[in-house]
């Protein structure tokens, strides 16, 4: 099955309240007040879940208990006062609560604008597959990237604001890596998330007709080769359109190793690939549209989407 479009969720207006979950790490309150700061100076109303700032118990690296960071989405997502959800940080944590979420009620509660990126990209397959929602591949409240760096910070705001201002996606980094143009559905993510996601009870079946987005960090080349070569062997990538290339963070020399690992592995799906576009875990991390027909120019380094990321 090829696929197709997802339900585009209503773009947000000045006022909009937006919560900020954590599924995943643990977040700093410092870091956590001045995201909430920057959204406020967008004329948003933002709101932090209760448990946001918790500990798990036993693990450290969690941002409280599973059933804890799945009702804190739930709650947000199902509170008809809620415009938009953002999540503070990515971390690990999404695969131990993504089956706690009642996708029923979330499904019930009609849709809304979804953000996140690393571990989140198994919450943006979540709401693809379950709730056949397009979901927004940008940066999260208390990350760097979004404290620091005021082109991450204008690409949310503009796509959330007036996303068609930002139809053309790309930094002047991208180039070929395998030269082409096609046309496709955007997804993806952290690819070791997908990768992870192979198996489990609502995973895509494959991205046939997809323009696949997927980037990663701290992942060194041999991880990174056993990553896609299985997502090669499984027949996940059969029929893939097209591969975007974001940020390769703690993965090794770029060009002398991960780019030529990269090349080697995506070379046989015989589709364009662009590198460096500008996404993920990377100095400038623009805000990609996941579930959207789009455009994908090597050429010109750009991925161009048919219609605005909110309706």
């Amino acid at each position: 099955m090829t696929l197709t479009p997802l339900t585009r969720p209503a773009r947000l207006k000045q006022g909009a309240r937006v919560a900020v979950v954590a599924p995943s790490g643990p977040v700093p309150q410092e870091r956590l007040d001045a995201g909430l700061d920057i959204l406020r100076g967008w004329d948003l109303d933002p709101v932090a879940a209760p448990h946001v700032v918790d500990r798990h118990r036993q693990f450290d690296y969690l941002a409280g208990e599973d059933a804890a960071r799945a009702r804190d989405l739930e709650a947000a997502w199902c509170d008809p006062s809620v415009d938009a959800v953002i999540c503070a940080r990515g971390g690990y944590g999404v695969q131990r609560m993504v089956d706690l979420v009642d996708w029923a009620a979330m499904r019930a509660a009609g849709p809304k604008v979804f953000v996140g990126y690393s571990d989140i990209t198994a919450l943006h397959e979540a709401f693809a597959v379950r709730l056949g929602l397009s979901t927004l591949h940008g940066p999260m409240v208390a990350t760097t990237s979004f404290l620091k760096d005021p082109r991450t910070q204008e690409s949310l705001r503009a796509t959330l604001l007036e996303p068609e201002s930002v139809m053309t996606l790309g930094l002047a980094t991208a180039r070929p890596l395998v030269p082409g143009r096609a046309r496709g559905v955007t997804l993806g993510g952290c690819v070791s998330l997908l990768a992870a996601d192979l198996g489990t009870p609502h995973a895509r079946a494959s991205v046939r007709g997809g323009l696949l987005l997927i980037e990663d960090v701290g992942e060194e080349p041999y991880r990174l080769d056993r990553i896609l070569t299985q997502l090669l062997r499984s027949g996940w990538l059969d029929g893939v359109a097209g591969v975007a290339l974001g940020s390769w963070e703690e993965c090794g020399p770029y060009e002398q190793e991960v780019r030529t690992l990269l090349y080697d592995r995506l070379v046989t799906l015989g589709v364009p690939v662009v590198e460096e576009l500008g996404f993920g875990h990377c100095a400038t991390a623009l805000t990609m549209p996941l579930g959207l027909p789009a455009v994908l120019d090597t050429d010109s380094g750009t991925l161009t989407l048919d219609v605005p990321a909110l309706g």
